[in-house]
């Protein structure tokens, strides 16, 4: 008991503390990056961030940088107005994955062009069905646990 009650409180995972451009904000032209600043340094790894536009297009380019406690993303040049949502998925230093979102809202139409558009259904998938999958696993467990019981006796 004593060893319990002078134990530290765990670390809480990482947490948003500030964004570029800011949650709610409205901007004239597209930024050249989106950022996001956590209370916490960062594990590089497996960072993902994307940026989708009112159009459902992907507008963010590039790979996820991580420098400490900022994971940011490069944008091309925006299009049409209205909101644009961050999405974005790091990994706290105790390696916990943190994900969330915010948006900003273009005001003034840009030139750019879109990258491919977002959020293809599972119905459109274009690989193997997954039953046979599932089917061959369920059959090996139930072999397993067969072979386990005959064992037995």
């Amino acid at each position: 008991m004593a060893a319990l009650a002078g134990a530290g409180v765990a670390s809480a995972h990482a947490v948003r503390v500030a964004a570029d451009p800011a949650p709610d904000s409205s901007v004239g032209s597209g930024p050249a990056r989106v950022s996001a600043t956590f209370n916490e340094r960062l594990q590089t790894d497996f960072a993902a961030m994307t940026v989708v536009g009112p159009d459902g297009n992907l507008w963010s380019t590039g790979p996820v940088d991580v420098a400490g406690p900022v994971a940011s993303v490069a944008l091309l040049p925006l299009g049409p107005t209205g909101a644009y949502t961050v999405n974005y998925r790091v990994t706290s230093a105790d390696g916990h994955v943190v994900s969330g979102s915010w948006s900003f809202t273009l005001t003034v139409t840009g030139t750019g062009s879109p990258g491919p558009k977002v959020g293809k259904s599972s119905d459109e998938s274009d690989g193997m069905p997954v039953w046979p999958f599932v089917a061959l696993a369920a059959a090996i467990v139930g072999g397993g646990a067969w072979v386990a019981v005959r064992r037995r006796t």
